[in-house]
């Protein structure tokens, strides 16, 4: 294991090396001048040589580089072009909100989701199968505006149950303010959540190993929770593994239209605003994200699958 685990941190050095790779020529090639775009649309020559200078923009390329690279083992993301504030200050404000929301909404999502789709696998094709099967599709048919719309018209402002738009920064108080957007984000996760679970458990459901338990005469939840839940979950940790990110991130749809100053938040008014520099740092903290879960996800399967080896 622990050569393993070397070998894929070495790994991960080229991975990451192309991916910030890419980011750099995105927003400092393929973008256009960035200190144009800082300066201002009526800005003089001066004026954007001078913002040149000030953003490390008039160094070569390979220097330029090298600092973004150093940006990511520092966390020094420099400062916002809309609010002038630390880039770092920002991400560490918004990560309280976000997770406030996002965690909840995802455990309760998972409480729910795969216990439902573990029954409807064992009841395949029965009533209560085929009525929750119309039901999640329905679910993730319809637009998310539509269920953020709707909460906020007929439980916010018809029913009064819940704030429309807003924070509060206490531990308390901001549970009135993420109730909804909670609710909104299982409806919008809980449909897809349960046909993927679904599909994973009927896959295990007829395997040779579950006839043999069922043959041994064994109580049928004990060979669905502690055979059947079991095996399957690779994929379920591979789901939830690489879900993380946007837990960490956000939700930029619920925190726009609830005020949630969230990282969601934070990377709608960038794009907005056209901020650069917070878009470049999101983004790559995202893909460092994904790549180290990647590795978090391949360890676990060792732990819950004794066939897997690490050779």
């Amino acid at each position: 294991m622990g050569k393993y685990i070397f070998r894929r941190v070495l790994y991960m050095i080229p991975i990451l090396f192309g991916v910030t790779l890419v980011t750099f020529l995105l927003f400092n090639v393929a973008g256009g001048d960035p200190a144009a775009q800082a300066a201002g649309r009526y800005a003089t020559p001066a004026q954007i040589q001078a913002m040149r200078v000030e953003m490390g923009l008039d160094k070569p390329m390979v220097v330029q580089y090298l600092n973004m690279v150093k940006q990511i083992f520092t966390l020094d993301w420099g400062r916002s072009w809309s609010s002038k504030q630390q880039i770092s200050i920002l991400i560490k404000e918004g990560v309280g909100p976000s997770l406030s929301l996002t965690i909840p909404a995802f455990i309760l999502t998972l409480l729910i989701s795969i216990p439902l789709a573990l029954v409807m696998a064992y009841k395949r094709n029965s009533i209560f199968d085929k009525s929750l099967l119309v039901s999640c599709l329905a679910l993730i048919s319809i637009s998310s505006v539509f269920y953020v719309l709707a909460g906020q018209y007929f439980i916010s402002y018809k029913l009064g149950w819940f704030p429309i738009w807003g924070w509060d920064p206490t531990w308390e108080g901001r549970w009135d303010y993420v109730a909804l957007p909670l609710l909104i984000m299982v409806i919008l996760s809980i449909g897809g959540d349960i046909l993927f679970f679904r599909t994973v458990f009927l896959e295990e459901m007829y395997q040779d190993y579950v006839r043999t338990a069922r043959s041994k005469g064994l109580p049928e939840r004990r060979v669905l929770f502690k055979h059947v839940l079991k095996n399957a979950l690779i994929p379920i940790i591979t789901l939830v593994v690489l879900e993380i990110p946007f837990l960490i991130l956000g939700s930029l749809l619920l925190e726009s239209y609830f005020g949630i100053p969230g990282l969601g938040n934070l990377i709608y008014r960038a794009i907005q605003e056209s901020d650069f520099p917070v878009i470049k740092a999101m983004t790559i903290m995202s893909a460092v994200l994904y790549i180290v879960l990647q590795l978090v996800t391949d360890v676990l399967y060792a732990l819950v699958d004794p066939k897997v080896r690490f050779e």
